[in-house]
């Protein structure tokens, strides 16, 4: 099994020598998605599109709403309720884009849908996954405690949707069950009561979740994960299924390289689409509860980075798991290292191996001093 313990600056400069090059410079222009940019990308669009504010956030900027088609099916969607979770709100710039040209407008025709692409626009700002005063809104459900909150709940009840489907985006650590890839694409139908009752409203939506996978799993073999079910009201997809509304809760994750999450980006476009699509046209299903419960539930069993193998005394054997935290400087996302898990038997999978030369004496660590440094400061600043 691992230990956590502290690390050495001899051993720090040397691991440093070997994955500055894969860490140094990783930093994403794409991941970060505040209003301006939101605004670039959908002023061309806004021509075709009915569009009204719908209120304003804790810091005044405007909550939009952006809505298409005119038929009887109603589908509700909202995306960065989570400032630092844009990849699904890129997504929608790509299927408004879709839907406004001549092949999409006949695909969405008996449908009506209302999106609300930054729900949190400070958090976007900020790249946070609260508002601007520390609250998370997927856990305010109930309490309505935030403006943002507040305009959420006050649409849905007057624009009463038949389906709503909840965006967001996950981190590297988790995969697609035990054994699979990483979740690049997750989902979820949410309970409405603690005893996870599968009530109409869950059914339809388990339904869709299996549409969904159905469709996408030859594109994304062993990389679509189910997402844990525990009930909690003050969550918005828990409370919008105790009002008898199908709910979908869509996590963007990680493709292999794909820091920037482009690919992931497009995975969740055809996830969007084909959920559309399968309102209007079901697969068949014989069980649908027995299907969605196929989908393997998602596991934290990746870290970003492993580094081996290393030497700690006698033991030549150790092994050390780094995971990326995500810092905004300068309108861009820097990657900074962070001390995940040390031991000879680490339960992780890993984004990226790095190999060291065993033989390296420089790389042998006196047990005494393993107590000796704080390993997270003196990584990043040897970095």
């Amino acid at each position: 099994m691992y230990t956590i313990v502290n690390i050495s600056i001899v051993f720090v400069r040397n691991i440093c020598k070997r994955i500055d090059i894969y860490i140094c410079k990783m930093k994403s222009t794409q991941r970060y998605y505040p209003p301006e940019k939101f605004s670039r990308d959908i002023a061309p669009l806004k021509a075709f599109l009915s569009h009204q504010v719908l209120g304003q956030s804790v810091q005044n900027r405007p909550i939009e709403v952006y809505r298409l088609g005119t038929g009887p099916i109603k589908i509700l969607m909202w995306s960065q309720m989570h400032g630092n979770e844009s990849s699904s709100t890129r997504a929608l710039i790509a299927l408004l884009e879709y839907y406004i040209s001549s092949s999409g407008e006949k695909a969405l025709e008996g449908l009506q849908l209302a999106i609300i692409p930054q729900l949190n626009p400070d958090g976007a700002q900020a790249y946070t996954r609260i508002n601007a005063n520390g609250v998370d809104l997927n856990r305010d459900a109930q309490d309505l405690s935030q403006p943002e909150s507040q305009i959420l709940q006050d649409f849905c009840r007057s624009f009463a949707p038949d389906y709503a489907f909840n965006l967001h985006g996950q981190r590297t650590i988790f995969g697609a069950g035990d054994s699979g890839a990483p979740a690049t694409l997750s989902f979820l139908a949410p309970a409405g009561d603690a005893a996870k009752s599968i009530t109409s409203a869950r059914l339809k939506a388990m339904h869709l979740v299996a549409d969904i996978q159905s469709a996408l799993q030859a594109s994304l073999p062993h990389a679509i994960g189910r997402y844990d079910d525990a009930f909690n009201l003050n969550c918005v997809g828990d409370t919008f299924t105790q009002w008898g509304i199908p709910t979908l809760l869509f996590e963007s994750g990680h493709f292999p390289g794909d820091y920037d999450r482009d690919i992931t980006v497009k995975f969740t476009f055809e996830a969007l689409k084909s959920a559309i699509e399968h309102i209007k046209f079901p697969i068949r299903r014989s069980d649908v509860v027995e299907d969605y419960h196929k989908i393997p539930e998602n596991a934290k069993n990746w870290v970003d980075l492993i580094v081996s193998p290393l030497a700690v005394g006698s033991n030549k054997e150790q092994q050390l798991a780094l995971q990326l935290e995500e810092r905004l400087i300068e309108d861009e996302i820097h990657f900074i290292p962070k001390f995940s898990a040390f031991g000879s038997d680490l339960c992780f999978k890993a984004h990226k191996t790095i190999s060291l030369i065993p033989a390296n004496p420089d790389l042998i660590i006196p047990e005494n001093q393993l107590e000796s440094w704080n390993y997270n400061n003196l990584l990043v600043e040897y970095l």
